[in-house]
């Protein structure tokens, strides 16, 4: 028997795999696919998850950007250049890869190609059912994904999910540095990013207020011809995402959700990959703590999470509300402003909190919005 099972190998489950092992404790990570596999992702990194870890990350960083642009539909730009820190690509494959085997090489466990099919509490421990046979722990972190089942099996409460949509194009080795380029306006109620990658593009879409878009694939690929990125080869794929709409409760008897099961991507500006990190730092902890003992852990990662990332979520829901009520003016009262643009770049950068310019974003908007 396990001291802690984590259901899914994305960068929360690889995480908090990684911290746990550290501390001594047996872990297995449990993965439905073949490592390594290939996961729907723009692939942008901030360069704050670096304080999360103790190793290197730069094996697995294919780029580093320190440039942003932003346009409304492909026309009139904003360039903002990263001034003390920059933004890292990853391969989704090669990145999560790395992540487990830094878990591995701590003593932890990896089952995959193994799909979860049931659970079931025992008294003392959980019970996984995998057609290869059943796996037990005492503690269970469930950090499968959007559209993974086990939040719902925990009976734990989740939002809506959101259809994204990826442009994958490879074989345009660049001569030189592109910046991470952000387009308004092409899509209603969302944008379109295009992050460069070592030999092509990843340029993914999706929407953030309202309902899903309609012909994702066909608004990709009308900017990648008016981008003038034709060539090579491109593959679309559609994935969920789970964007932060409000405060759940993230934990229930010895199991708790983490990163995308836990909804806590960025629903200003999609941001994933961090948010998933550190929900997988607090599961570690947290399961940590009530393995040694403390009865109130895994209530303390659901308030963590909520006074932490919560609270400055609220912030970012409500300047994307306020955003695309008037898309366009908001663009011009905010997005054109050189000091917005690169207040927005810190915080992509984990140098700024929505909560510490949300105030002066949403009356900079609102007196754009009613002028």
């Amino acid at each position: 028997m396990f001291d802690c099972m984590i259901v899914g190998a994305g960068p929360a489950g690889a995480t908090a795999a990684y911290h746990l092992a550290k501390q001594g404790r047996s872990v297995v990570i449990v993965e439905q696919a073949a490592f390594p596999r290939y996961k729907p992702c723009g692939g942008g990194v901030s360069p704050a998850i670096a304080e999360y870890f103790d190793f290197d990350l730069d094996p697995v960083v294919s780029l580093k950007v320190n440039q942003l642009r932003y346009t409304w539909q492909l026309d009139d730009p904003v360039k903002v250049k990263l001034q003390e820190q920059q933004m890292l690509i990853v391969r989704r494959d090669s990145f999560d890869q790395f992540l487990v085997q830094q878990a591995q090489d701590q003593g932890a466990t990896l089952k995959d190609e193994t799909p979860v099919t049931g659970i079931e509490w025992k008294s003392d421990r959980w019970e996984l059912k995998t057609p290869k046979g059943a796996i037990e722990g005492r503690y269970l972190i469930a950090a499968d994904g959007a559209k993974g089942p086990m939040a719902k099996w925990l009976k734990i409460k989740q939002g809506k999910e959101k259809l994204a949509g990826i442009l994958q194009i490879s074989g345009l080795p660049m001569e030189e540095k592109h910046p991470l380029h952000f387009d308004f306006g092409t899509l209603k109620n969302g944008f379109i990013w295009n992050f460069p990658q070592s030999d092509g593009y990843a340029i993914s879409a999706t929407t953030f207020q309202g309902g899903d878009a309609k012909k994702l694939q066909e608004t990709l690929e009308s900017y990648r011809q008016s981008s003038g990125l034709e060539g090579g080869t491109a593959e679309y794929h559609e994935y969920s995402v789970r964007l932060w709409d409000g405060d759940r409760t993230l934990h229930t008897q010895n199991a708790l959700v983490a990163g995308e099961a836990a909804q806590i991507v960025d629903p200003l500006s999609g941001e994933g990959i961090r948010p998933s990190i550190f929900s997988g730092v607090k599961a570690a902890e947290a399961i940590d703590r009530a393995i040694g003992g403390n009865s109130n852990a895994l209530e303390t990662y659901t308030q963590t999470l909520s006074e932490v990332w919560g609270a400055d979520m609220k912030w970012a829901a409500r300047i994307s509300g306020v955003f695309y009520k008037l898309p366009k003016v908001s663009y011009r009262v905010g997005v054109k402003r050189p000091a917005a643009s690169k207040i927005m770049s810190k915080i992509l950068c984990g140098q700024l909190s929505y909560a510490e310019v949300a105030g002066a974003a949403i009356k900079q908007l609102g007196s754009g919005l009613f002028k």
